[in-house]
């Protein structure tokens, strides 16, 4: 489903009364099956944005809109956190069988979605492990698969793979992209990894300092399935240069106004 974001602008109000201006008049268009990666700097509204998207928080100014719904209407969308945000209470399969429980899907419906979705994150023969049982990598599979349980016709992710090592982060993202692959979901995913954002994406939302303005759409010129030998082509490192280029820019550009 393709997403359009219009002139969307977000201001908090502080206890004190003091505004904060987090976003700045964001126009985006998120395609269809596309996987979008968003950077920028701390703070600059990248979280802020995903929750606009999917519904959590509402924009001071402009919108988000989704191709082929009428007015008012939104598509479901899922969310996978930063934090495992699993119940400790569930098994891996009950975690994952949740959303499908709240909306009143039949027990039976549900083990079967939940247990292919077990297959394709390639947790088989976990299903009855508690979340204190798997490590940090596991765990976040069945973020995952829960969040994909629901069908959602966006997939939000908010650096889902920050909290993990190196290894198992590499590791988990060339298993994103496979899960890409066969799924093809609308895939809007926050890091602040510049060279995880490259790796993964079609394109590369680069936002400015707060309030987050969309500086760049960059778009990544490397072929799918990506392969982690692509790490050193050309394109895959003059792509980086350029989106840190564009972010130490607006840093420095701040420090000037600034006066600092």
């Amino acid at each position: 489903m393709r997403v359009v974001i219009e002139r969307l602008s977000k201001t908090y109000r502080e206890r004190s009364g003091q505004s904060v201006e987090a976003l700045q008049s964001i126009d985006l268009g998120v395609e269809e099956e596309e996987f979008l990666a968003i950077v920028g700097p701390s703070g600059c509204g990248k979280s802020t944005l995903l929750n606009i998207i999917a519904g959590l928080l509402t924009p001071s100014e402009g919108g988000v809109f989704f191709e082929g719904l009428r007015d008012g209407a939104r598509p479901p969308t899922a969310m996978v956190f930063q934090e495992f945000a699993l119940f400790p209470w569930r098994t891996v399969l009950g975690n994952i069988e949740f959303g499908l429980e709240e909306r009143g899907v039949a027990a039976g419906e549900r083990q079967e979605t939940a247990r292919r979705l077990i297959e394709l994150v390639g947790l088989a023969g976990f299903e009855a492990k508690y979340p204190h049982q798997l490590s940090g990598g596991m765990r976040q599979r069945v973020g995952i698969a829960r969040a994909l349980a629901v069908d959602p016709a966006v997939l939000l992710m908010d650096e889902p793979f920050s909290a993990l090592d190196a290894q198992t982060r590499q590791l988990l993202q060339v298993e994103l992209l496979s899960i890409w692959e066969r799924t093809r979901k609308t895939i809007l995913y926050v890091t602040h990894n510049i060279q995880e954002a490259v790796f993964m994406a079609d394109r590369v939302a680069v936002l400015s300092r707060r309030p987050g303005r969309l500086i760049a759409l960059v778009p990544v010129e490397l072929k799918r399935p990506r392969r982690e030998t692509m790490l050193g082509e050309p394109a895959f490192i003059q792509t980086v240069d350029l989106i840190w280029g564009l972010i130490k820019a607006d840093a420095q550009q701040a420090l000037v106004e600034g006066g600092l």
